[in-house]
């Protein structure tokens, strides 16, 4: 999406969402994360403690989730979505939405896929595996 600079990739958000709070001009992309940081009230007083939120570490051990990556797991799936790749994920993505009835709640369900996803390929140091992915939604979206 934007490099692997982990302060560029979140001075995008604090950027994006300085934008939307001033009603400056946005691009595309700076749309798309100030929709995504509006979901989610909770990152607000982060994103607003400016340059402090660029060298945060989010220890998992101590209960921390990085937001960052939550939100940046949004903007994926949105992407995936508006590309359907893998083949096949807006439909899947369509079931979902009418499996839990709110475009969030989806998105938070699919993540859970995509986390799987993307931590076994980092432990088999392998790029993702796009059929296993979306065959989790695809399971996801018809589980019962």
């Amino acid at each position: 999406m934007f490099g692997q600079d982990r302060g560029q990739l979140r001075q995008m958000y604090l950027d994006a969402w300085r934008k939307q709070q001033n009603g400056a001009p946005m691009q595309p992309l700076e749309v798309m994360i100030a929709e995504v940081v509006s979901l989610h009230p909770e990152y607000h007083p982060l994103l607003e403690q400016g340059e402090e939120a660029l060298d945060k570490d989010f220890l998992p051990e101590l209960g921390e989730a990085n937001p960052f990556m939550h939100m940046g797991m949004h903007i994926a799936i949105r992407e995936q979505l508006a590309t359907d790749r893998p083949p096949g994920i807006a439909l899947a993505h369509k079931q979902c939405l009418l499996r839990f009835g709110d475009p969030h709640e989806a998105e938070h369900q699919i993540m859970e896929c995509l986390g799987r996803s993307l931590w076994e390929a980092q432990r088999n140091n392998s790029a993702p595996n796009e059929d296993q992915y979306l065959s989790c939604v695809q399971q996801l979206a018809n589980r019962k």
